[in-house]
């Protein structure tokens, strides 16, 4: 049969979680990593797919580009774009194992990912070397790699002047996450803090009053900004106690190895680095990721 394109919607959720789960598998054996912990467990797959759900279902609803393919009614693959304030991220592309090498991919990207209309360009990739070969031909390039820090939370106190209030949507908080976005990112993104908001626990900082970062923790964590990356101890010793709290067993942040103030907290804290890591890839340079924690999973940052 042949292989067809088509948009995707909301509803195509379950398909492409598929897609996903299959092709995130087959790199994990291929590289000698674990991406997905028991990701061949129906137990795991069925528990993962109702943590994932409703960030799944934010991108659908969200996404600039969408698309499927198919191949006698079933998805072999799917890729999927978001517009930021004129930042475009390609958030996931998946093609399954077998399907790879018919041309799919490069339609995909075609449609998921244009070069024009956007300011800058954007994909958290793996280091797939096939998928990495798309990449860099659509005009992007590895700025830094990102690896997931963890440990098992404790109660832990950093001396700072940091006034730490939970976020509350209202016109002011929105402004001031602007604000910070602005400084950090270079682009605001309203509709997802707003999702962030209802799926983890956010705080604001403030010093003497004005809001000088933000973060977002708990059960799912990240992102997390901050105007003086000084701030790092501070902001990670209140998510990991906050964690602790939950009674959660495990504390991890999605950290850029240039973040130094994050990397050199987060090392003497104990936490171990993942195997598994990726590149923040982009068409150009941009953003003071210095200052910046990326949110888990990483699938937009």
């Amino acid at each position: 049969m042949p292989i067809s394109l088509r948009p995707a919607t909301p509803h195509d959720s379950p398909a492409v979680f598929d897609v996903f789960l299959q092709s995130i598998n087959d790199l994990s054996q291929r590289l000698g990593v674990q991406a997905i912990t028991d990701g061949n467990d129906p137990a795991v797959i069925a528990s993962l797919w109702e943590t994932r759900k409703p960030m799944w279902e934010h991108l659908a609803r969200t996404a600039e580009q969408f698309w499927l393919a198919e191949e006698d009614g079933h998805t072999i693959g799917y890729a999927r774009s978001i517009l930021r304030d004129g930042c475009r991220e390609l958030t996931e592309f998946f093609v399954l194992p077998g399907k790879q090498s018919a041309g799919v991919g490069r339609e995909l990207l075609s449609r998921a990912f244009p070069r024009d209309g956007a300011t800058h360009r954007v994909i958290i990739a793996t280091t797939d070397p096939r998928a990495q070969a798309l990449y860099l031909k659509t005009g992007v390039y590895a700025r830094f790699p990102i690896y997931y820090f963890s440990r098992s939370p404790e109660p832990v106190s950093v001396c700072t002047d940091l006034a730490i209030e939970p976020l509350a949507e209202s016109p002011e908080t929105f402004t001031a996450l602007t604000e910070i976005d602005l400084a950090i990112l270079g682009h605001r993104r309203d509709i997802d803090h707003a999702w962030l908001m209802a799926d983890r626990n956010g705080f604001l900082y403030r010093r003497n009053g004005k809001a000088v970062g933000y973060g977002y923790t708990g059960h799912r964590r990240g992102p997390f900004a901050v105007l003086d990356a000084d701030d790092f101890p501070a902001v990670l010793a209140h998510a990991e106690t906050f964690t602790h709290s939950l009674g959660l067993s495990d504390f991890g942040m999605e950290t850029p190895l240039i973040n130094k103030a994050a990397v050199d907290y987060l090392l003497a804290r104990g936490c171990k680095m993942d195997a598994f890591f990726a590149f923040f890839m982009s068409d150009h340079p941009f953003g003071k990721f210095e200052n910046y924690i990326l949110a888990s999973p990483p699938f937009f940052f």
